[in-house]
């Protein structure tokens, strides 16, 4: 059997607002939780207490999740700032470098014209 390979590139992830989804996911875990809170007796009768406190593990992992997304947000926020500032400076540093050339290009035609010579090659 052959190997399957892909036929293009994979495309980027989709980038949405997740510590705001992460955030919302959290809170339902919790208004879940409290919710079945009263009724505590009644799923402990019948069995069925992991519905509690799967709420509560959901709710208190969503914590974390919180923490972790927006540590994420802001290294990447950070990521792309440096990224602009990088591209900046070589930007100016490639214009510092295009008027140095410029003017030493003028210097040489400037010279080239006091010797006599247009600069364009031997002359006969």
């Amino acid at each position: 059997m052959a190997k399957w390979t892909a036929k293009h590139e994979a495309p980027e992830p989709l980038e949405g607002p997740v510590v705001a989804t992460v955030t919302g996911g959290t809170i339902l875990w919790f208004a879940l939780f409290l919710v079945q809170l009263p009724f505590y007796g009644w799923f402990a009768d019948r069995g069925q207490l992991w519905w509690v406190w799967t709420c509560a593990a959901g709710g208190f992992l969503g914590l974390i999740g919180i923490w972790y997304v927006r540590g994420r947000d802001a290294a990447l926020k950070r990521h792309a700032a440096e990224a602009e500032a990088d591209a900046a400076a070589q930007a100016e540093q490639a214009e510092r470098d295009g008027q140095a050339g410029q003017a030493e290009r003028d210097g040489q035609a400037g010279q080239s014209e006091r010797d006599g010579q247009t600069g364009s090659g031997p002359q006969a």
